[in-house]
């Protein structure tokens, strides 16, 4: 059998926006209910542009020799990162997230690239409307439905709170392997591109 990497591909935050989601995190802890969520560590916080799931190790250069050419024709831009909310909903959350922000419109242009230079080597480029956010945490799924009621309720009353990060600016795109452990997932840089070079 052939060897495969499970990849995506994601913008890499500042130390700064990631001692900020940290700040988030224990902030969140506090009033979420003990083991409903199992918390992203804050250094592995990224901003993903398109997952592509197990990937033959084969077809890692070409994926490569893609995201060159994207790189280089987006010069570095600055996004926002605030607000809190979760996936579904926060009636029925399963995932909590940080939005990100789009003021100059170069993320979407972003993911539009990268959408379209994958789907030339060959994967199946995404329909859904891109959504950027910066995953905190998965809701457990064995969690009792009373927890994850008041984890909703715990973080509307968070979301009433203005989450203002602040600004972080895109000057790269890397290429990461998931290794997936019991302790978490562990993200490798396969690959970097500098952002307008």
């Amino acid at each position: 059998m052939s060897e495969t990497y499970r990849t995506f591909i994601a913008l890499p935050l500042s130390e700064q926006i990631h001692a900020q989601l940290d700040d988030v995190q224990r902030d969140l802890r506090r009033v979420c209910p003990e083991g409903c969520v199992r918390w992203v560590k804050p250094d592995s916080i990224h901003l993903t542009i398109f997952f592509l799931g197990d990937v033959l190790v084969s077809r890692i250069d070409p994926i490569r020799a893609a995201l060159v050419a994207v790189a280089r024709n987006i010069s570095p831009f600055p996004y926002t990162v605030r607000s809190l909310g979760a996936f579904p909903n926060l009636k029925r959350p399963r995932v909590i997230w940080v939005g990100v922000g789009d003021p100059s419109g170069r993320l979407a242009v972003l993911h539009q690239a990268v959408n379209e230079a994958i789907a030339n080597v060959g994967f199946t480029p995404e329909d859904r409307p891109f959504s950027p956010h910066l995953t905190l945490g998965r809701v457990n799924r064995r969690a009792a439905r009373n927890d994850v009621r008041r984890l909703g309720e715990a973080l509307a009353d968070a979301k009433r709170i203005a989450i203002d990060l602040g600004e972080d600016q895109a000057q790269e795109i890397v290429l990461f392997r998931s290794i997936l452990k019991s302790t978490g997932a562990e993200y490798t840089p396969l690959a970097t591109f500098s952002l307008g070079v």
